[in-house]
C-alpha cells in the first residue's frame, strides 16, 4: 500500500473505500479519462494504487469546474473534495473504488501532456517498439504496473525466504575478469591501465565459490548478469539472476531447500506448486521428449521403432540402423487427414532441425492409410507402427531415422511443433528436476569438448578416474529447474579440488598457461581449504514472465531492449566522441 502523507496526497486513489465516506481528500495523479456530461465533468484520476472517480459540478466545485474544462487525459493534477457514495445505479462494479466518488472543490494542474502516442488502456493494439519507445507511458497501462508489482513481490519472497534459511546476500563485482564461460562477453575498456579491458560478468559463478570458499557458507544475490548473445522472447543482453550457493551440501540439499523456496514463491502469485517435484535423468528426458526441458503438460513422446525395422527392406531406417542409428517416431493425434502440403511442411521443419529428412504415415479418420513410404514397409512393419505408438484412426505418425542425438532433438523440435498446430492444452503449471547431466558434449564443428553446464561442474565420483579416457561417458552433479518446457534455473555441485578442477580444464583444451591466465585465482583459491559446495541460478525475468502469463521477458522488465538489443527510449547503443574513445586508448575502424 502507498503511504500518501505527504504535501500533494492525503490518500492515494485506488485505497478510497464507503468507509471513506464524507472525509475530505487530497488526491493528486494523471487524469486517466474526462467525460463531459453537459453540467457535469466525471474525472478517471489515476496513480499506482488505481483509478477513482471525481465529479466536478459547477454549482460546488467554482474555479475547479473551470480547470475541469480545459483538462486533457493524461494530464497531472491535484484535487481536493469529500468523498461520498456514488447515486443508486451508478456504482462501477469494475473498479475497485466504484461504490464511492469524490466532489471536487478545487483542483491544480501541476503539468499539461501533449497527446500520448498510444492510449493508455488495456490490450492495445500498438506496436511494441514504439511502447518500448514511451515505456514510461506504456508503464502507466494497467498490465504492465501489475507485471512489475509481481515481478516486486516475487524478488521480495525470494529475500524473505533465503533471509529465513540464513543466507547472506552479499553483492559481487560488475567490471571483472574476462573468462570463458560459454557466451562472449561484453568488455569494457580501462581508461587507467592501457589495452586492458573489464568483462561484465555472466554470471557470478566464480566469485560466488571464492564466497563459499571463504567460509560465508551460504549466500544469495539479485544479481545483474550481462550476455552478448543473440536475442528471443526469453533473453536480453542483460538479464536478472537469483544467485544461491551453499557449502557442505550434496545434490539432494540443494533440490529439497530450493523446492521449499520456489513452494513459498509461486505461492506469493497464488500458484500452488506441487513439492517435491519429479526427478527426470538427461538420457530419459531426451528419450521420452527430445529435450532437455521438457513441457509435461501434454503427451506425444518419443517412441522407439529400431525393434520394429531392424530388418527392414527400407533403406532409409536400414542405412540409419547399420550405422548405429535409431528410428523413433511420435504420433500427433487428429493430424491424420491433414492436407499434403501441410505434412511436407514439416519435412521442412525437420530439416531445420537437422535430420536429413522425414518419414510420415497419416491413418485418415476413414481408416485409409497415405505415405510415400507405405509401400516400402511389410504388414508387420505397419503393425509395429501402430501397436508401438498406439496409433488411432485419424492420427499423423512422424518418424525419424539417425543417430540417436540428432533423431531425439528433431522429434523434441516436432513434437512442439505439433503441439502448437493441433492447439494441444496446456494449463497450470508442471514443473520437474532433469539431473544428471553428461559432464562434457562433443563439438564437432570445433572437434573438441565443451562442458555441458560450466566448467567447475563436478562430475560423479565413480567417473572421475576415467575423465580423460571417457569424457564422453562422464556424467555430473547437475541438475536443472524446469516448468512447463522452460528452464527456470540450473545449478551444480562445483569441482573443489584444484588438481581435479586443472584436468576438467584440459578436457576442454584450455592449456595449463591459458588456465592459470584465466583461472588462477580460482585454482590458487581452491588449493587453501574449498569447502564442498554447489548451488543454483534462477532466471527471475523468465520465472516472472511464466508467472505472469507473458508471452516474453519484455514485458516484466521496466526498461527492456529489442531483440536487436537496441534500446529506443534512450538510443543506446549509440556512438561516443573522439575525445572518449582517446580517453580509453581505442580507435573505431
Amino acid at each position: 500500500m502507498l503511504d500518501a502523507r505527504y504535501s500533494f496526497r492525503s490518500h492515494v486513489c485506488g485505497d478510497l473505500r464507503s468507509d471513506n465516506t464524507e472525509e475530505t481528500v487530497t488526491l493528486a495523479g494523471w487524469v486517466a479519462k474526462r467525460r463531459d456530461h453537459g453540467g457535469l465533468i466525471f474525472v478517471d484520476l489515476r496513480d499506482r494504487s488505481g483509478v477513482v472517480q471525481c465529479v466536478f459540478d459547477p454549482d460546488t466545485s467554482g474555479e475547479a469546474f473551470v480547470t475541469a474544462e480545459r483538462i486533457r487525459p493524461e494530464w497531472v493534477i491535484k484535487i481536493e473534495g469529500t468523498v461520498r457514495k456514488r447515486p443508486d445505479g451508478t456504482v462501477n462494479p469494475g473498479m475497485a473504488t466504484g461504490d464511492v466518488e469524490v466532489v471536487v472543490v478545487s483542483a491544480t494542474v501541476l503539468n499539461m501532456s501533449e497527446t500520448p502516442p498510444f492510449e493508455v488502456e488495456p490490450g492495445i493494439d500498438t506496436d511494441e517498439t514504439t511502447r518500448m519507445r514511451y515505456r514510461y507511458v506504456d508503464m502507466r497501462r494497467p498490465e504492465v504496473l501489475a507485471a512489475i508489482q509481481l515481478r516486486d513481490r516475487v524478488t521480495q519472497r525470494f529475500r524473505k525466504s533465503l533471509e529465513h534459511r540464513g543466507f547472506l546476500e552479499v553483492e559481487t563485482p560488475i567490471l571483472t575478469k574476462s573468462t570463458p564461460e560459454g557466451a562472449r562477453d561484453f568488455i569494457v575498456p580501462s581508461r587507467m591501465n592501457p589495452g586492458s579491458f573489464y568483462a561484465l560478468p555472466q554470471s557470478p559463478q566464480l566469485f560466488k565459490q571464492l564466497l563459499m570458499i571463504g567460509g560465508f557458507d551460504r549466500y544469495y544475490q539479485i544479481a545483474r548478469c550481462f550476455r552478448d548473445e543473440d536475442l528471443r522472447a526469453d533473453r536480453q543482453p542483460e538479464f536478472t539472476q537469483v544467485d544461491i550457493e551453499m557449502s557442505f551440501v550434496e545434490q539432494e540439499d540443494v533440490l529439497l531447500m530450493m523446492e521449499d523456496v520456489m513452494h513459498e514463491v509461486m505461492k506469493e502469485a497464488d500458484f500452488d506448486l506441487k513439492v517435491p517435484l519429479p526427478r527426470l535423468a538427461y538420457s530419459e528426458a531426451m528419450d521420452r521428449f527430445g529435450s532437455d526441458r521438457p513441457d509435461l503438460r501434454f503427451g506425444m513422446e518419443l517412441h522407439s521403432l529400431t525393434d520394429v525395422f531392424a530388418t527392414s527392406e527400407f533403406k532409409v531406417f536400414a542405412g540409419a540402423i547399420a550405422a548405429g542409428g535409431r528410428v523413433k517416431g511420435i504420433c500427433a493425434r487428429g493430424a491424420g487427414d491433414w492436407s499434403r502440403s501441410r505434412i511436407d511442411a514439416l519435412n521442412q521443419v525437420a530439416l531445420d532441425a537437422g535430420a536429413k529428412g522425414l518419414a510420415w504415415i497419416a491413418f485418415t479418420g476413414d481408416g485409409e492409410v497415405k505415405s510415400p513410404i507405405a509401400k516400402f514397409l511389410s504388414e508387420g512393419e505397419m503393425a509395429g507402427v501402430r501397436e508401438t505408438l498406439h496409433v488411432q484412426p485419424g492420427d499423423l505418425v512422424l518418424m525419424i531415422a539417425d543417430a540417436p542425438d540428432v533423431t531425439n532433438e528433431v522429434l523434441g523440435v516436432l513434437r512442439l511443433r505439433m503441439a502448437d498446430e493441433l492447439e494441444l492444452k496446456r494449463e497450470g503449471f508442471e514443473a520437474l528436476w532433469v539431473v544428471d547431466f553428461p559432464m562434457f558434449k562433443w563439438d564437432a564443428d570445433e572437434e573438441r569438448w565443451n562442458a555441458n553446464h560450466h566448467p567447475f561442474t563436478m562430475p560423479f565420483v565413480e567417473h572421475i578416474d576415467s575423465l580423460e579416457e571417457k569424457p564422453g561417458d562422464a556424467l555430473s552433479y547437475s541438475y536443472d529447474l524446469v516448468v512447463n518446457g522452460l528452464e527456470i534455473g540450473g545449478g551444480t555441485l562445483r569441482i573443489h579440488s584444484a588438481e581435479l578442477q586443472r584436468r576438467a580444464l584440459a578436457i576442454l583444451g584450455i592449456s595449463e598457461e591459458e588456465a592459470e591466465e584465466k583461472f588462477g585465482f580460482l585454482l590458487e583459491a581452491l588449493s587453501l581449504g574449498a569447502p564442498p559446495h554447489g548451488g543454483i541460478a534462477l532466471g527471475l525475468d523468465r520465472l516472472v514472465m511464466l508467472l505472469a502469463g507473458a508471452s516474453s521477458i519484455r514485458d516484466v522488465i521496466a526498461f527492456p531492449k529489442t531483440s536487436s538489443g537496441a534500446d529506443p527510449l534512450t538510443g543506446a547503443p549509440d556512438t561516443v566522441s573522439q575525445r572518449q574513445l582517446k580517453d580509453v586508448h581505442l580507435k573505431v575502424d
